[in-house]
């Protein structure tokens, strides 16, 4: 049954801040989505409503076993003045596999596409057009059941929120640094490592932390059993160019499958760049850095798009990449994808959802 939309507008705008200050996730558009579940109901009663607090009882599952997922989304605003959505069809079709993952009932994908336009619509205004920015989405299940037991909730809510944002990181498209992490774990095969879960994120802010006090920008994990094999590199995908090829981390159950991950591999082998997904330990990174083969390193991702990789700090040992500057290949995947997401670049492969 079709569910019918319900707007409710807000009588008090917000003030919006200045391009200058947007930084990442600081700031929330006048309006949110929601909509709720109950077993033997489903999901029900989709509106868009005033940003605003939700009551939530101390006993909701979602604050003691964490049964919960989101996505990370964005929409660009074109020089012409058009609204422009990237895959956003396929970042749905991931939630509905973490949703799986985590006991969660699946979403309806058509509606859930229906009522992001529709909000994205309203807030409007709220997207940035200056080079670099964009409006960032975060749909989200949380579980809302009040009770200790611990089995799946039979309550939920759904809802989406947008913030205008800056670059994802300080340094902007220049390369950062990054610390091999070697003591900590974020996941392993069989877990939730392949779902996007706050758990998975949780368990690494404590190396996160530590990177950051000795002034690296993100980790690199590797693998939670032989603590060799390269997995991500903080809360993406990362890619390394050894000789003639690009290679990046096989998927293997721990690894999230990336939706820029998906994108950056077919735009490469569309360059005829020959690309190739397996399992590579840190050892023979660093020995085609020693031999000279290691050329340029970067991290893909929805928030931060290309992040190229100047430094990596393995067990003491700095490994400066590409002299410490962007390389060439991540330079122009960044401009290629962040151009056709803006608009500017022709679409070879369908990816441009319009609102």
């Amino acid at each position: 049954m079709s569910l019918k939309i319900k707007v409710e507008r807000t009588s008090a705008p917000k003030q919006k801040p200045a391009t200058s200050q947007l930084g990442f996730g600081k700031y929330f558009t006048d309006h949110m989505f929601m909509m709720d579940y109950d077993t033997g109901e489903g999901w029900h009663h989709p509106r868009i409503i005033p940003y605003q607090s939700i009551p939530m009882d101390p006993a909701a599952k979602v604050f003691h076993y964490g049964q919960t997922v989101f996505e990370g989304m964005k929409a660009y605003k074109t020089p012409d003045g058009r609204v422009l959505m990237f895959r956003p069809y396929k970042n749905l079709q991931r939630l509905n596999r973490s949703n799986t993952r985590l006991s969660i009932p699946s979403l309806d994908e058509g509606l859930i596409m229906e009522a992001l336009k529709q909000l994205i619509k309203i807030d409007e205004d709220w997207i940035p057009n200056e080079l670099g920015t964009s409006l960032y989405i975060r749909p989200f299940v949380i579980s809302t059941q009040p009770t200790l037991g611990v089995s799946p909730s039979e309550k939920y809510h759904f809802m989406i929120i947008l913030s205008p944002v800056g670059s994802y990181y300080e340094e902007g498209i220049n390369p950062v640094s990054i610390y091999v992490e070697s003591e900590y774990v974020r996941a392993v095969a069989g877990g939730v490592g392949n779902a996007k879960t706050g758990g998975n994120y949780a368990a690494g802010l404590k190396a996160q932390q530590e990177a950051t006090e000795k002034g690296y920008s993100q980790v690199l994990w590797l693998d939670g059993v032989h603590r060799k094999y390269i997995e991500e590199v903080g809360s993406m995908n990362v890619f390394f160019k050894i000789g003639n090829k690009v290679i990046t981390p096989a998927l293997n159950g721990s690894i999230l499958d990336g939706v820029t991950r998906d994108s950056v591999i077919r735009v490469l082998k569309h360059w005829n760049i020959e690309v190739e997904e397996k399992m590579i330990s840190i050892d023979e990174l660093v020995e085609a850095y020693r031999v000279g083969t290691l050329e340029e390193a970067f991290g893909t991702g929805t928030a931060a798009v290309i992040s190229p990789i100047g430094e990596l700090n393995w067990q003491g040992d700095k490994l400066t990449l590409n002299g410490g500057r962007t390389g060439p290949i991540a330079s122009k995947v960044y401009d290629f994808m962040t151009g056709v997401q803006r608009g500017t670049v022709e679409d070879p492969f369908g990816w441009i959802e319009k609102v």
